[in-house]
């Protein structure tokens, strides 16, 4: 079990940027922190900030269940239907979700105000997400042990 922050004020802790690069399908672009993990429990908590008139994280389903409260601002989510259609979502601040195992492929980001949501997974087998390309063809499954490396730099 290990522990990056004791506090979530979004001024006080480290915040990691991911931003792609000029041409890509979306534009991707936000910031995560991560709280904490226990790999033997399967257990990762972090954070997502998305700024204003900022972009999107990478295409994904969640693998682990996770509950979602929005701290700041709006989390919007456009879900990709087995129909082939889109279903959009709207969070404001103070709401929460929990989703299942097998929740559906999606691309995220902020309102207008942008966002911060905190974001606790539970794993049996050690996967958070799918990660799609941006046709949602499925690249990759990414673990704790990713998150935690690339949030190490490895």
């Amino acid at each position: 079990m290990r522990a990056f922050a004791s506090s979530f004020d979004t001024n006080d802790i480290e915040w990691h940027h991911i931003k792609g690069e000029p041409g890509d399908a979306y534009n991707l672009d936000y910031e995560y922190s991560l709280l904490g993990y226990d790999l033997g429990a399967g257990k990762l908590d972090m954070m997502m900030r998305f700024r204003p008139g900022g972009g999107y994280c990478e295409p994904h389903s969640h693998i682990a269940a996770t509950s979602i409260m929005i701290l700041q601002g709006e989390q919007h989510l456009e879900e990709q239907l087995p129909d082939g259609g889109v279903k959009k979502i709207v969070r404001k601040a103070g709401e929460y979700a929990l989703t299942g195992r097998d929740a559906l492929p999606h691309l995220e980001t902020g309102g207008p105000d942008g966002a911060v949501i905190l974001l606790s997974l539970q794993t049996d087998t050690g996967i958070l997400f799918e990660a799609f390309d941006p046709t949602f063809n499925k690249l990759f499954d990414f673990s704790i042990e990713d998150m935690v490396e690339r949030w190490e730099g490895r």
